[in-house]
């Protein structure tokens, strides 16, 4: 798939917004790809993020694809607009099982409200092996105004 850039005004604004939420700290993710209308993320497997049986949690998973899918829309929205989620469907296909994950967010559709994303959770060693797949619909906001 051929990616394309976007203004360099937002991919900064996606790096800092990525840089500012703590929990993308607490669990490792990093911010591998950022194109118009795509966004992927990358997490190391660790025991800390694990569930009973060993596997990356699902909440790990829907938390990398929600905001893999929030930074793709937010690529195709006006600088200066934030983006919250409205709802997703996430679908666990097969136990997480691997040392490095990736999470693909990609824009559906941007419309002038909502936008569709969608997003894949694969192994990079094997990134032929779905594990996960989700759904959302978000919508652009602009951050309340200081002073």
């Amino acid at each position: 798939m051929e990616h394309f850039e976007p203004d360099s005004e937002i991919v900064t604004a996606i790096q800092d917004s990525f840089s500012k939420q703590g929990l993308m700290a607490t669990i490792g993710a990093k911010l591998h790809l950022v194109a118009s209308g795509e966004v992927r993320l990358r997490i190391e497997a660790s025991e800390s993020l694990t569930q009973h049986h060993g596997f990356l949690h699902a909440g790990i998973i829907g938390t990398i694809l929600d905001s893999s899918c929030g930074w793709a829309s937010q690529t195709l929205m006006p600088l200066g607009t934030e983006v919250l989620t409205v709802e997703y469907k996430l679908n666990l296909l097969r136990p997480a099982a691997g040392a490095q994950f990736e999470g693909r967010g990609t824009v559906l559709r941007a419309g002038t409200t909502l936008t569709a994303a969608e997003a894949a959770f694969y192994t990079t060693d094997n990134p032929d092996r779905l594990i996960a797949t989700m759904t959302a619909t978000l919508i652009g906001v602009r951050p309340p105004s200081s002073g």
